[in-house]
């Protein structure tokens, strides 16, 4: 493969509009976690795609919404500070035909940094073709946008297309990471990403929001058997009651369900142990923001 161009392009929306979703659908493997809940992504993750001459790296973002707390102010900064100094934006939105309030608030973001911005209307699956006329409508008044892609990033519907609007941002270069590198994220980050998609998706209520995970022993066995070790710190003795359940069965339910998957990523067979610890609001805490790597860049 013979590289010559490259687009980093940043992908921005509300909460579950399906931004990792199309991140993973773009790669072809699961890089991000994916959940029905808000605030899932909570970094900024990239994502490397190659396709003919052409190396894009897409940066999944963390929802844009109203912060409640230090961590809620990082990741609204981040998502800000990456809709500069790219190749574009690739601004995904839901086939309403109305713009709201995040999506105004990241338009004025485009406009103020001047990134060539591709919308896209994604879960084209769930309407009828027809309504879609009224959301390019309603996005076409509000901004004018590279190009507009109606997709699913759940079918993979759109993709080629998404792409080529998209390749038409990229500029002459060398590739930026290596070919055969799907995302920058480390193993351990990855794996302790899929501990905490598990807990959202087991979890109810404020619970999951609250939580952090910690990859504390990360090491393969000569027989190929990876050893990790994992904590899961929460906010509130009661939330470390409620992680655990009755006779460790959440505990053990959230770890079961994620060793298939870290499993499934890395190749090996997975011996997983996991502990919850309490730290109190360590959202509102800096220090604890800094040691759990939620650092402005």
């Amino acid at each position: 493969m013979n590289i010559t161009k490259n687009a980093m392009i940043t992908i921005c929306g509300r909460p579950n509009v399906g931004k990792s979703t199309l991140t993973n659908t773009l790669v072809g493997e699961k890089v991000a976690i994916v959940t029905n809940k808000p605030q899932t992504t909570r970094t900024r993750i990239s994502a490397v795609v190659n396709r003919g001459e052409t190396q894009f790296v897409f940066l999944d973002t963390p929802g844009f919404h109203r912060a409640r707390n230090r961590l809620g102010e990082y990741m609204v900064n981040l998502v800000r500070e990456s809709v500069a100094g790219v190749d574009g934006a690739l601004l995904l939105v839901e086939p309403i035909p109305s713009v709201g309030k995040q999506e105004q608030a990241l338009i004025a973001r485009i406009r103020e940094t001047g990134v060539p911005a591709v919308l896209a209307i994604n879960k084209i699956d769930t309407v009828a073709k027809e309504a879609l006329l009224e959301v390019i409508a309603a996005y076409s008044a509000a901004y004018d946008f590279q190009a507009v892609v109606p997709i699913s990033a759940r079918t993979g519907d759109g993709m080629e297309q998404l792409l080529g609007e998209l390749e038409r941002l990229a500029v002459p270069g060398p590739p930026l990471f290596p070919e055969d590198m799907i995302t920058d994220q480390p193993e351990k980050q990855i794996c302790a990403e899929i501990i905490r998609e598990k807990m959202l998706l087991c979890l109810e209520r404020e619970v999951p929001h609250g939580t952090a995970v910690e990859i504390t022993h990360f090491s393969q066995r000569e027989d190929g058997i990876l050893d990790l070790e994992a904590v899961i710190y929460c906010e509130k003795e009661s939330h470390k009651g409620i992680i655990i359940g009755k006779h460790g069965a959440m505990l053990k339910k959230i770890g079961a369900l994620a060793r298939r998957d870290i499993e499934e990523f890395m190749g090996e067979k997975v011996f997983l142990q996991t502990w919850v610890k309490v730290k109190e609001n360590w959202r509102d805490s800096q220090a604890q923001l800094r040691n759990f790597g939620f650092t402005e860049s």
